[in-house]
């Protein structure tokens, strides 16, 4: 109820309330200095002289404190301040008692009244301020639990940190913990300086939730490791820059770091927001994109909005993935209809009913798991998805007479020395065969290296590690990638997909290979630190080199073959490449399939080194002809 009442009184009301407060607080100072001031055995008279004279001084102190806005102070920020003003109204009081006290005659010992006067209402105004912001805070606080905190390092920044919070009506500073021996023991600003051996103590006592860094002035490295050893305690650690460093907008707290612009990451020319013609492919069409919570199955969703689809169906296995998806698509273009169909591609019943009840006319197949190191470790949960799941919506695409299928496959495809790149280039031979006998539907596929940001790049991975304060693990110091942003990726597999005659494998040209030691290096940089290597040995963060992963290039390819042919855009070429006859494939499948159902990893490396070297093999072939 007091809470109630306490938040329910206007600004104006509580002024007033202090206002009132303070003139009482001057008739009591009066009286009371009185009393002081009379001789022993003496009773306190008011006689006219001394009522005159109280009149006077609460005209004057009524005065003193609406001019100086003594009323108006906030009781959280009535500190150092508020006392100054406050003692400025007892100093006109004293002197306005002291003039009284000569011009009405008759009473005790003017000066020594006015100055006991003056000294009596300081003390009673500031105690009954610092009473009543208690008393409510504490009001308050029964409503809200303050959450507390330990704040690790006594330093300036800790200390401005533990004077910020004093007043927070959400935050409790508990203690400090700093390492330097000199400051442990301490008290600071009313919190103990403790040793970090006594921080699960602090926890257990004043069940501490929070611990925040405040030591911006350590190395990132050294700010990492203590914040590596305060999460061991089970809570939450906040790094924070130092007040100058977020003042200035110069923060390099460890949480802190520059955004990584990965448009600057490698020597690229961007492509063009605008392609002429590829609008006209998906306009008024109902499209299926599988996979579209996925990094480049989302950029596709977002990209074909502005070609204005008739309907767009989204198919994934994720359920966040595709709930985050669908709400922003529906966000950025409420008039077009969005499906959201929560299942796997390999599910043959579901995807047949997605395309037949939904009148699919476009298919983009982006689904497939695309960690290289994870497919490796479970590669036969990988074939499933990657070549089963490609074949099953394939061929339902085949048989609802769906005008076009794009697979967006990978430079790993290539030669594979993975059981991720093995499954794309199976998926590519089985999108190959259906278009030598499927009349209507026009399949192709779109072959590209990495994507700078994707959900299987390096960018997130160096990103973390930056931020955690490094060390940027890289596999190999010589190893190249090609690199592409998503939103160029997208445009061009959506522009390829427009040129589509059949059978046709799409490579975009992803410029140079880049060394991935040189983008660890930019990004380091660009968030703001240093490279510490044997040329910089006072660098911020390392690169450290692991070795490659099973399964992992030093450089890969987009070419199988050497001939190409080029397309009416300059980044995007048409490969001349030899696949599987009919009942090749259909063989190669049902080897597979077998491997899936027995779990036979024997049976399912035998059937990938068969295959695809017959296939690599026929196309040594043609090109000698």
């Amino acid at each position: 109820m007091l809470y109630s009442i306490a938040v329910g009184l206007t600004r104006s009301q509580k002024r007033a309330i202090i206002l009132a407060i303070d003139v009482g607080l001057i008739a009591i100072s009066y009286c009371l200095a009185r009393i002081v001031i009379l001789e022993q055995g003496q009773a306190l008279e008011l006689t006219s002289q001394a009522l005159w004279t109280m009149a006077v001084l609460l005209a004057v102190g009524l005065s003193f404190t609406a001019f100086l806005g003594l009323h108006r102070i906030k009781l959280n920020a009535y500190e150092l301040q508020g006392m100054i003003e406050t003692a400025c109204v007892a100093l006109g009081l004293t002197l306005t008692a002291s003039l009284a006290g000569f011009v009405f005659t008759g009473l005790q010992s003017p000066i020594e009244t006015a100055i006991v006067t003056g000294m009596l209402f300081v003390i009673l105004s500031v105690s009954a301020r610092l009473i009543m912001r208690t008393v409510l805070r504490e009001i308050y606080r029964r409503g809200h639990p303050r959450v507390s905190i330990v704040i690790y390092g006594a330093g300036q920044t800790g200390q401005q940190l533990a004077a910020a919070l004093a007043t927070d009506p959400m935050v409790k500073p508990v203690a400090f913990v700093d390492d330097e021996p000199r400051m442990q023991n301490l008290t600071i600003g009313g919190l103990r300086v403790h040793a970090p051996a006594e921080i699960d103590q602090l926890i257990a006592r004043h069940d501490v939730r929070r611990i925040v860094l405040a030591i911006p002035s350590a190395r990132p490295v050294t700010q990492q490791a203590i914040a590596g050893q305060l999460r061991a305690t089970g809570c939450e650690v906040h790094v924070l820059p130092s007040f100058a460093d977020l003042v200035a907008n110069n923060s390099r707290g460890l949480f802190e770091t520059k955004p990584i612009n990965v448009n600057n990451l490698v020597d690229r020319d961007l492509m063009e927001e605008e392609m002429p013609g590829v609008s006209d492919t998906y306009r008024a069409r109902h499209i299926l994109v599988t996979g579209a919570g996925g990094s480049i199955g989302s950029e596709l969703c977002r990209q074909l909005l502005s070609c204005r689809p008739s309907h767009l169906t989204l198919l994934d296995h994720s359920e966040l993935a595709l709930f985050e998806i669908e709400r922003e698509l529906q966000e950025i273009a409420p008039d077009i209809p969005i499906s959201a169909v929560l299942g796997s591609v390999c599910d043959s019943d579901l995807v047949s009913e997605i395309l037949h009840d939904g009148a699919i006319d476009i298919v983009l197949h982006a689904a497939a798991y695309k960690h290289v190191p994870m497919v490796e470790r479970n590669a036969l949960e990988g074939m499933r998805n990657n070549v089963l799941g490609t074949k099953v919506v394939a061929d339902a695409a085949r048989n609802a007479g769906v005008e076009r299928f794009i697979l967006v496959s990978s430079d790993k495809a290539v030669r594979p020395s993975s059981a991720m790149g093995a499954s794309k280039r199976l998926s590519e031979l089985v999108v190959q065969d259906l278009a030598t006998r499927s009349s209507p539907t026009r399949f192709s596929m779109v072959r590209f290296g990495n994507v700078l940001g994707s959900s299987g790049s390096v960018i997130p991975l160096f990103s973390g590690q930056i931020q955690r304060g490094g060390p940027v693990t890289l596999t190999h110091s010589d190893v190249t990638r090609y690199f592409m942003t998503i939103p160029e990726a997208v445009r061009l597999v959506l522009l390829a997909g427009s040129f589509a005659r059949g059978g046709d494998v799409f490579v975009l040209d992803m410029g140079k290979p880049v060394p991935v030691r040189d983008l660890a290096r930019r990004m380091i940089e660009q968030a703001g630190y240093s490279v510490r290597d044997d040329q910089n040995p006072d660098g911020d963060i390392e690169i450290a080199i692991t070795g490659l992963r099973p399964g992992e290039k030093l450089h890969e390819e987009l070419l199988i073959g050497s001939d190409m042919l080029t397309t009416p855009h300059a980044k995007i070429l048409r490969a001349q490449e030899s696949h599987l006859s009919e009942i090749e494939t259909a063989k190669a499948l049902q080897s597979l399939r077998h491997a899936i159902e027995t779990r036979n990893h024997a049976v399912l490396e035998t059937t990938l080194a068969q295959w695809i070297e017959k296939a690599e093999a026929k196309e040594t072939i043609t090109v000698n002809q």
